[in-house]
């Protein structure tokens, strides 16, 4: 799902094996965006523009320009991730490695409630609002499956923890 905050945000479902990353959003939530948009954005930022004399350097200052809308991708409940870069305060709390097997979930139903989030296979859940921007997410598999009991998972071999 997408959180109510990213709703006027544009936005798709995900695909399965395609790789997204956090993202703050300009409504101020953290949300899942496409990897390549975002690395298309952070060379775009980075291109040299040709030289400008005073007048137009401070029109240009003053004109606000307008931003290029990233997508907010869409993950349905129970999809399963490969969550990647997971902070040490994160590891600590939860008792997590650097890169887990994770399933996307909702922490509630309530209206203007941040509910996204991601439940680790030992059950600890963790709003999206709690990760952080840059983190790398892949997407294993989109389809709903049975919900193990909490401390039972799905295993991700290590082949695809590395790196």
């Amino acid at each position: 799902m997408c959180d109510y905050s990213l709703l006027s945000i544009p936005n798709r479902l995900a695909v399965d094996g395609e790789p997204l990353v956090v993202h703050g959003f300009q409504t101020g939530a953290m949300g899942l965006a496409p990897a390549a948009e975002i690395a298309a954005l952070a060379t775009e930022l980075h291109v040299p523009t040709k030289r400008e004399g005073w007048r137009s350097a401070l029109k240009s200052y003053f004109t606000p320009r307008p931003e290029k809308a990233i997508c907010a991708v869409c993950i349905p409940p129970g999809a399963r991730l490969l969550l990647r870069d997971i902070p040490e305060r994160l590891q600590r709390q939860y008792q997590v490695g650097e890169a887990e097997g994770v399933t996307f979930t909702q922490m509630s139903a309530m209206e203007y409630h941040y509910r996204d989030a991601v439940r680790f296979t030992n059950g600890g859940e963790v709003l999206l609002q709690r990760l952080e921007e840059g983190q790398r997410v892949e997407v294993l598999c989109l389809s709903m499956r049975e919900e193990l009991p909490q401390g039972r998972g799905f295993h991700i071999p290590s082949a695809r923890i590395r790196g």
